[in-house]
């Protein structure tokens, strides 16, 4: 397996990452182009081209045999086509087709950014060695993907394990994804933000007032920071909470861009999922930072296209 390579390209709303991938899991070469997110289909398909193009100009390309796309969702896999809430421009768009004759015809297995999170995680990283897991993506917007019975469980149209979408505030916010209150208009990046600066924070001269820069005034003690994640930690806390629930997960995994805030988000998070796993069979769930990184979506989505070639599980493939 080693000596052949899959293309992988990791999709979401800020930037659009590609690599090939050996069947160990490490990623050889990369490419990445900002999402164009607020242009035209084709705009967006032609940064996506563009990654395709900068991994097939390498000499290693013709080792490649599969392509995997862990992208934002909803995604449809049974269909080949993408609607991700945070790429208004794509809607029902046939992304597998469209890569498919971008790369000569390989095979193209597509899951959501969530489901790609969880088969790295499950195969490389915090999950594994557990059977039954709920790895999930907090970043520009908050995806999820699981592992029962060790195996991955994408569901029919690959968006099992969506957590991003559920809804904690029954009263709360309209959301993109039109439901109200849900984990990602809470706990996604721009929405720590943006409660931080309508509840009265204001960034440092610089001017940024992204989440990490929140994050970073927290650590300092600001009170309004602190509850701007403590209130995403409870967020992520209910849902995760509902989901051990429901299928009886071992451990939660926590990865994206979110998460790099550390113990600001991961404190709070652990001491409100005490509070609502409360049920016996779920007080023990363990809560741990992922440990695949940035190469998260990128692994997963090759994970994903050796499964769809070989028809395993994360665990055969993981070793």
């Amino acid at each position: 397996m080693d000596t052949e390579l899959v293309a992988a390209l990791d999709i979401g709303g800020t930037k659009i990452a590609g690599g090939l991938v050996d069947g160990a899991g490490r990623v050889l070469l990369r490419a990445q182009r900002p999402t164009p997110a607020r242009e035209g289909a084709e705009t967006v398909m032609k940064a996506v081209g563009a990654v395709v193009a900068e991994l097939a100009a390498a000499t290693e390309w013709r080792r490649v045999n599969a392509v995997g796309i862990g992208s934002a969702g909803p995604v449809d896999a049974s269909a080949g086509t993408v609607s991700p809430v945070n790429v208004p421009g794509w809607r029902d768009f046939p992304l597998v087709a469209r890569v498919g004759r971008a790369t000569g015809g390989l095979p193209v297995a597509l899951v959501g950014d969530g489901v790609a999170m969880a088969a790295a995680e499950h195969w490389q990283g915090a999950a594994r060695g557990y059977d039954n897991a709920l790895c999930m993506v907090v970043s520009t917007g908050v995806g999820g993907g699981l592992v029962i019975g060790g195996r991955l469980h994408p569901g029919p149209t690959g968006n099992a394990g969506h957590i991003g979408h559920i809804s904690v505030d029954l009263d709360g916010d309209l959301c993109p994804c039109g439901g109200r209150g849900c984990v990602e208009r809470i706990a996604s990046g721009p929405n720590i933000a943006r409660r931080a600066l309508e509840d009265g924070w204001r960034p440092g001269r610089d001017g940024d007032a992204s989440a990490a820069a929140v994050a970073a005034a927290a650590r300092a003690g600001d009170p309004v920071a602190t509850a701007s994640f403590a209130r995403a930690a409870q967020a992520l806390a209910a849902g995760i909470a509902a989901a051990a629930t429901l299928v009886e997960i071992e451990i939660a995994v926590v990865g994206g861009g979110v998460a790099g805030a550390g113990d600001v988000l991961f404190a709070p998070l652990r001491r409100s999922l005490r509070d609502y796993a409360a049920l016996s069979f779920v007080r023990e769930l363990a809560v741990a930072p992922a440990l695949t990184g940035v190469d998260a979506g990128l692994v997963g989505a090759a994970a994903a296209a050796l499964l769809s070639r070989a028809g395993e599980t994360t665990a055969a493939i993981g070793g």
